[in-house]
């Protein structure tokens, strides 16, 4: 049952919004406040799917409460309704916080739909949040190894800055969770991260992908088209795989690094960006410096912060922590009882080398839960675990 408040003085207003609200869904149930004083007192005690509020209230105004309950509620969804207001108040309004303004008297039709739009608003908001939180639980970087408690420190250091950063590493180490660790804790994680795979993508496509193209810019396209720095533009674009970049995708990458700005494929058109970029690669990019096919100069653009993920042959006190975090998991996505793995098991697992580290230990705790019944002991690890 949807809770909604509605703050006014004057008593006739008040009853005829309660009334005509109650009479258009009976889930809905209908507090009231007299004036703005009171309106915060009941605020900063109940939780509100959405308050109506006017503007001009003795003891406080409308405009202070708006101001105070978004400090404590950051996400309530407050309609203003009022009937000195002009485009200036209701620009005010919106600037502090309120989801809508309404003029007094309001029209019936368009307050009705202010407040489904405005409890369907706050439906989003709860959605995203839980989204959100399922989306850094599944970037979560597990263990507490030395190594892994410097990555953290590093990240801690760099997230606040719009500084570059290139993370090194073998595969399956966990570059990209190095990345989105970054992200979320920067002052852009309120906007998007943009994730590209260089290596994925086809070399004769990567600048579109990268910068967008225009209508009839090249066969396919049929139409005007995005690329990844716009789309990413107040946020983060994380370039996976740099080293597997066309040299000529790196020369605009450069560009676009030096002036903020990039170039539709099929335009000479520029456009600003704002986006920090983080990189990261597998290969040896001196060597690759060296061989010809990496741009030293976007080299020393890309690389102001490296940071090198540690092998998890280089940190295997994590292991049990991994192991535990992983079958967690599994268990759950496939409907099976969380499973224990013995002490001998642990020790079996953390004796082995891990040349696909991280990504080949999710594997094999999969393979043991999937075909091991009960408690996994030793003897299965040796058996299924194909070291």
């Amino acid at each position: 049952m949807a809770k909604i408040l509605i703050v006014e003085d004057e008593a006739s207003i008040r009853n005829v919004l309660s009334n005509i609200i109650n009479e258009e869904d009976e889930n809905y149930e209908v507090d009231l406040a007299e004036n703005g004083l009171d309106g915060f007192n009941k605020i900063s005690k109940n939780i509100y799917d959405l308050v109506l509020c006017d503007i001009k209230m003795p003891k406080m105004d409308g405009m202070e409460l708006l101001e105070k309950s978004v400090e404590i509620h950051p996400d309530l969804t407050i309609v203003m309704i009022s009937g000195h207001g002009d485009i200036d108040t209701a620009v005010a309004c919106i600037k502090k916080g309120a989801f809508d303004y309404i003029s007094k008297p309001p029209d019936l039709n368009r307050l009705l739909n202010t407040i489904r739009n405005g409890l369907d608003r706050k439906k989003l908001v709860a959605q995203n949040k839980v989204l959100k939180k399922k989306v850094q639980k599944k970037y979560e970087m597990i263990g507490s190894s030395p190594e892994l408690l410097k990555i953290h420190e590093m990240i801690d250091r760099v997230a606040p800055t719009d500084v570059r950063v290139l993370i090194t590493g073998a595969n399956g180490t966990g570059k990209e969770l190095i990345a989105h660790a970054i992200h979320e804790k920067s002052d852009r994680n309120k906007a998007p991260m943009i994730e590209v795979n260089c290596a994925a993508i086809p070399s004769e496509l990567i600048e579109s992908e990268l910068f967008g193209h225009e209508k009839g810019a090249f066969t396919s396209a049929v139409k005007q088209r995005k690329g990844k720095f716009e789309t990413a533009s107040g946020g983060t674009l994380f370039l996976d795989e740099i080293g597997d970049m066309s040299l000529k995708a790196q020369a605009k990458v450069l560009r676009a690094l030096q002036e903020n700005k990039i170039s539709r494929v099929g335009s000479d058109k520029q456009i600003n960006v704002n986006v920090r970029v983080i990189a990261a690669t597998n290969k040896d990019l001196h060597q690759e410096i060296r061989d010809g096919n990496f741009r030293e100069d976007l080299y020393h653009r890309l690389g102001v912060i490296f940071i090198k993920t540690p092998s998890l042959d280089d940190r295997k006190d994590d292991i049990p922590e991994l192991v535990l975090y992983f079958s967690k998991i599994i268990c759950k996505e496939h409907g099976i009882i969380e499973k224990e793995f013995s002490e001998e098991a642990m020790e079996s697992l953390m004796s082995y080398s891990w040349s696909g580290n991280i990504r080949e230990l999710r594997n094999v705790v999969e393979r043991l839960i999937i075909l091991c019944s009960g408690r996994i002991s030793k003897k299965d690890v040796e058996l299924y675990a194909g070291k």
